[in-house]
């Protein structure tokens, strides 16, 4: 049987090679009915464009990687698995790596995913990551870079995220609004966009409360896992703070805490209530079931990629990238550790 070309295509459907192509390469000045009766006509053939071809031609190689921090983060997975989705529907292959929180191993990954010439990088940057030359270089090479949940703003780039600071108010002032007035938060570190938002929403809430603030009362967690929150949480009770509220940077950190206070025989709400970051996938199983903000993490992948189809089409026009940044919103998710009520 003979190999069906993009003319055999064409041919068939009355249009041009061109419009073939700019429906089979994403392009978005095709009209939609000329859109849906292309794909329609490829899938009843089971035409698969020549990869190899395309490259040659057009230098890309549909192909698009995601760096992220941490693979066991459930946060995480869900970005993956909203970014696939959209990805696949568009006929692009998806790589994923995790850097681990290191920025030597994220500068690594960046040279190798540029080596393999993927079309764009999909990036939530690392704790230690205070120097962005690598990241430059990405759009030096005439690749898009989208920025996700970890940020730079200083970087000209698109950029996805939820708005920490506004989430991180509401939690707190859930906790108050639940009878506490002596919050601790587990921020995690200095320098993460995304930390030092949580923590401005923190203070905002007690301003509005006026709950006076103790900067003793925010921990450190440069990891905000199960074992590094029980030792803030041990730090905490060392140090004989007097708590009746938590917020933690993550459920994970939320959760070692939570094991914490039960080994010191505290009770979770009536002693201290706890809210975490994250509605992990297991934290609505835990005992207590954890209180939790929901960074709608399948829909913040799919925008991510959305906006690379976005950027590609600025590419075309030789306009500079977006430099938007994409702010979703987050909802609290009510349960168990944090009132009393339920």
């Amino acid at each position: 049987m003979k190999k069906l070309k993009l003319l055999d295509i064409a041919s068939a459907l009355g249009i041009s090679k061109t419009t073939v192509s700019k429906v089979l390469n994403n392009y978005s000045d095709v009209n939609q009915f000329t859109r849906i009766k292309v794909l329609d006509y490829v899938r009843k053939v089971g035409f698969e464009p020549n990869r190899q071809a395309s490259f040659l031609r057009t230098k890309k190689t549909k192909t698009v990687a995601l760096i992220l921090p941490r693979l066991e983060n459930d946060f995480f997975t869900k970005i993956q698995e909203g970014i696939l989705k959209v990805s696949q529907e568009n006929d692009y292959s998806l790589s994923v790596a995790t850097s681990y929180d290191c920025f030597e191993t994220e500068k690594k990954l960046v040279s190798q995913f540029l080596n393999r010439n993927v079309d764009a990088i999909f990036l939530s940057i690392s704790h230690q990551t205070i120097n962005f030359d690598h990241l430059i270089e990405i759009q030096k090479q005439g690749k898009i870079l989208v920025l996700f949940d970890k940020i730079e703003k200083t970087l000209d780039c698109p950029k996805v995220i939820i708005d920490d600071r506004k989430a991180s108010f509401i939690a707190t002032e859930h906790l108050i609004k639940n009878g506490c007035k002596q919050i601790l938060h587990f921020r995690s570190g200095y320098k993460p966009q995304i930390s030092i938002d949580r923590y401005l929403g923190y203070r905002d809430a007690l301003n509005k409360y006026n709950i006076p603030f103790d900067k003793e009362k925010v921990i450190v967690c440069e990891i905000t896992d199960e074992k590094n929150g029980f030792s803030a949480a041990k730090k905490a009770f060392e140090l004989g703070m007097k708590i009746d509220g938590l917020l933690a940077g993550s459920d994970h950190a939320a959760i070692g805490a939570i094991q914490f206070f039960k080994n010191k025989k505290l009770s979770i709400p009536k002693d201290i209530s706890v809210v975490g970051f994250g509605n992990w996938k297991l934290s609505k199983f835990s005992t207590p079931s954890l209180t939790t903000v929901d960074q709608s993490a399948i829909q913040m992948g799919e925008e991510i990629f959305k906006i690379f189809l976005e950027e590609k089409l600025l590419e075309s026009r030789d306009e500079s990238p977006s430099n938007k940044t994409h702010t979703l919103s987050a909802n609290l998710i009510v349960r168990e550790s944090s009132t009393k009520n339920l």
